[in-house]
């Protein structure tokens, strides 16, 4: 019975575990999700969630190649 509890009908987190939130777009550069759709997501309807991602795509485009460079001065 327990083992119910664990096998709901849930649209998936796409956290990729690289936390990094991008300064200029906000979103999060391992998921695209912004900080407010990270911290909501836990709460959300099945409907949310499954808008947010298939907006994720698009915003890859918004944080690819803007990862701040290390100075090694």
């Amino acid at each position: 019975m327990m083992d119910e509890v664990w096998k709901r009908e849930e649209v998936e987190s796409p956290c990729v575990k690289l936390c990094i939130i991008h300064t200029e777009s906000g979103l999060c550069m391992g998921c695209y999700r912004s900080g407010l759709e990270i911290s909501k997501w836990s709460i959300m309807t099945a409907t949310e969630r499954q808008i947010i991602m298939q907006e994720l795509h698009s915003r890859a485009d918004r944080v690819r190649g803007k990862r701040r460079a290390i100075n090694k001065d």
